[in-house]
């Protein structure tokens, strides 16, 4: 990849668009659920906007494999670790939050319970600081 002058920078490319995809559609369903927005239906947001946030992982996966291949040595960088582990903690939060007050959905009033709420916040933040770290990359 390092080879030609254009492909690390088209997979870069790929790798923040489809990241941006993937947190917006998050960002936008947590806000959902934090009370912004009580007007959209939770279920009806969350129909519309799942298919985005797989689409995106589509583009982040195999692009991020990339973009590591050509730099393995930022498994001795403590950011990119914290990134790794900022990434698993937001896939942990989405799987106890789909496995957990997500079930019950169908019958939530407009007010999201706190239980959903909290995955809300701690998803934000996650993801935050998730972003934080790949920009931190740059200068560490």
């Amino acid at each position: 990849m390092r080879d030609g002058a254009w492909l690390y920078p088209l997979v870069e490319i790929v790798h923040i668009v489809g990241f941006t995809v993937l947190v917006g559609a998050v960002a936008m369903f947590d806000l959902r659920l934090l009370g912004f927005g009580r007007a959209l239906p939770v279920l009806a947001l969350a129909r519309h906007l799942l298919p985005w946030s797989w689409a995106a992982l589509l583009l982040i996966v195999p692009s991020g494999v990339l973009l590591f291949s050509t730099q393995p040595e930022l498994l001795d960088n403590r950011v990119f670790l914290l990134k790794l582990v900022l990434l698993g903690a937001a896939g942990g939060n989405a799987l106890a939050f789909h496995f957990g007050p997500w079930r019950a959905a169908a019958s939530w009033p407009a007010k999201a319970p706190l239980r959903a709420r909290l995955h809300a916040a701690l998803s934000l933040l996650l993801w935050i600081a998730v972003i934080a770290c790949g920009r931190l990359l740059a200068y560490v």
